[in-house]
């Protein structure tokens, strides 16, 4: 494990959290938002359990199986680790996977937002986040979270997208109704950058890995 850049992103992620709870006018969550969110991709983090074996407790893993046969036995995987770490599950859109292996929520991609709010009524504590790639996104009722990306040059589906930078993604994330993660290209060099941003957190795929490795 890297452990500056592990200690790095887990305070400004916990600092993030204390600052954005002390200001919110969002209803409360059925479970405390997790400051660091580690998002899996089978391509660039084909092992996700090996991170999520590290992560501190009171962190989440958001695991995307993007329809790949073993998303199953993964996701169980995933889950008795989780357990074992004090650390939340959430799963990618599939919500009868988060079902079967018992997970805290599930988070949407930007085009299933609209599922949030049923959700939310047929599993009262389950934790929803959604992603979100443009302000407008921000502004649908449902999630209890959202995932802004990219806030800086990122890799993976947000490679081809304009980083926002700190300043536009303050402006999105304090007229937004809920809380807002900050994605996209957050490391352990520039984490500190967003401290006094809003944003609730952070999420992150190959920064998180690479700091929570072995």
């Amino acid at each position: 494990m890297n452990r500056s850049d592990a200690e790095t992103l887990w305070e400004v992620a916990r600092v993030l959290a204390r600052d954005a709870a002390k200001v919110s006018r969002a209803p409360t969550p059925p479970v405390a938002l997790p400051p660091l969110l580690f998002f899996t991709d089978p391509v660039r983090t084909p092992r996700p359990w090996e991170t999520a074996a590290r992560l501190p407790a009171g962190a989440a893993v958001v695991y995307r199986h993007f329809g790949r046969p073993e998303a199953r036995e993964t996701a169980l995987r995933l889950r008795e680790i989780t357990l074992e770490r004090g650390v939340q599950l959430l799963i990618g859109l599939d919500a009868d996977l988060a079902e079967t292996v018992g997970a805290d929520g599930v988070h949407l991609p930007e085009r299933a937002l609209d599922r949030a709010l049923p959700l939310s009524e047929r599993r009262p504590p389950w934790l929803i986040t959604g992603a979100a790639h443009q302000g407008s996104a921000l502004d649908i009722a449902g999630p209890h979270a959202r995932v802004l990306s990219p806030v800086f040059g990122a890799g993976g589906a947000s490679s081809a997208a304009s980083p926002l930078g700190v300043a536009a993604f303050s402006a999105l994330t304090a007229s937004a109704s809920c809380p807002v993660y900050a994605l996209g290209g957050v490391d352990a060099k520039n984490a500190r950058s967003l401290v006094g941003s809003g944003a609730c957190g952070i999420a992150g795929v190959s920064a998180i890995q690479a700091a929570f490795s072995a």
